[in-house]
């Protein structure tokens, strides 16, 4: 005769696993804290340590705005695309990168702001990724004409394979020796 084998009760890192995975949307640590009745300061250091023991699988912990939410790795996509018979991944147009990265790295940023740095119109680029749902709308600036300030989403870590805007690469614009910022840098944001 076989003796059961005892399994001990599932870990809290387990528990906010199971809760990220059948979650349809990005959840925030003080929902999880309410779901497993814990200190939301324990439940985010869980959520860390589950970022971490994720790192080398199928699967990453993807955090935006204080909102986390399982999603696939990146390394992974060709995969997934082909097994749920989904069209590779929609490219993305030069206009419509460069004005994610200028949203990516300046955000919240209003659409003068974005035309500025871009030196033409980003209306219907905006458009795009709006409709995409890489881009939202954050609210409105203080100013003339109170313009609408955009951010990226959790979608646009998804697509960039991002688990948080902490993994963008550094950016550094710097001066040359008459204050301005060096042309070469600044076209890696218009390239």
């Amino acid at each position: 005769m076989v003796e059961p084998v005892e399994i001990p009760p599932p870990s809290l890192t387990a528990r906010l696993e199971a809760l990220l995975f059948v979650a349809s949307e990005p959840v925030s640590a003080q929902q999880l804290a309410a779901a497993v009745q814990l200190p939301i300061q324990q439940v985010e250091q869980n959520l860390t340590l589950l970022n971490l023991e994720l790192q080398p699988r199928g699967i990453r912990l993807s955090n935006h705005q204080g909102r986390y939410q399982l999603i696939t790795a990146p390394e992974v996509s060709e995969e997934v695309e082909l097994f749920l018979g989904l069209d590779a991944t929609s490219r993305l147009s030069k206009a419509a990168l460069e004005t994610l990265a200028i949203i990516a790295y300046q955000q919240p940023v209003t659409r003068p702001q974005i035309d500025n740095i871009r030196g033409v119109n980003s209306d219907g680029v905006l458009r795009s990724l709006l409709n995409k749902g890489l881009i939202e709308e954050a609210g409105r600036a203080e100013g003339p004409g109170r313009p609408i300030l955009y951010i990226t989403t959790a979608d646009f870590l998804q697509h960039f394979g991002l688990g948080s805007l902490e993994e963008l690469p550094p950016l550094s614009l710097e001066s040359t020796q008459n204050g301005e910022p060096d042309p070469d840098e600044l076209s890696m944001l218009k390239d």
